[in-house]
């Protein structure tokens, strides 16, 4: 399971002046970059564990984020890091399938993480309001039991599955 993510607003181009091209690298460098090295590596050990009777060894699972279909004003650099992680999905599945290793993603919704937790709880609980139904934040264990749910289902390959209580993120 690969999970990074840091989120600083930033427009392209605000009253304040363009978006600082550092601090979009630093986004993707983490969120992008982090997510592809860890499953490189993670890829390289697995494919070194004994295969089972079907010639799979294991499952990476990546974290995107509904920003990854709809990233809200200010979220720019967010987004691009968020759809390069959806986007290597299916590519990483069709690459270590020779090894007998399948690739997924989630792509959360408003889950009650720490990223979330810093927020006010009247932002939380206006938040919860624009998930569609269950309308509230998913439990950070329902995130861990779709991840379960994925490294049982042995057919999952190459998809991106969203966990969002059905949640379109708005532009604002």
């Amino acid at each position: 399971m690969n999970c990074a993510g840091i989120a600083p607003n930033g427009r392209i181009l605000s009253k304040r002046g363009v978006h600082d091209l550092e601090l979009f690298h630093t986004v993707l460098k983490v969120n992008l970059l982090g997510t592809f090295n860890v499953m490189r590596l993670a890829a390289e050990r697995i494919a070194t564990s004994e295969a089972d009777e079907h010639g799979q060894r294991g499952v990476v699972v990546n974290t995107a984020s509904v920003a990854a279909f709809e990233g809200q004003i200010g979220q720019i650099a967010y987004t691009a890091s968020k759809a390069g992680v959806a986007g290597m999905t299916i590519t990483a599945a069709r690459d270590l399938a020779q090894f007998g290793i399948r690739v997924c993603t989630i792509a959360p919704g408003l889950v009650g993480t720490p990223m979330l937790a810093g927020l006010p709880e009247e932002v939380q609980a206006s938040l919860a309001t624009s998930v569609t139904f269950p309308q509230r934040l998913a439990d950070p264990a329902e995130y861990a039991r779709l991840v379960s749910m994925i490294a049982e289902h042995d057919y999952l390959n190459g998809e991106t599955i969203r966990m969002d209580g059905a949640l379109r993120m708005s532009a604002r």
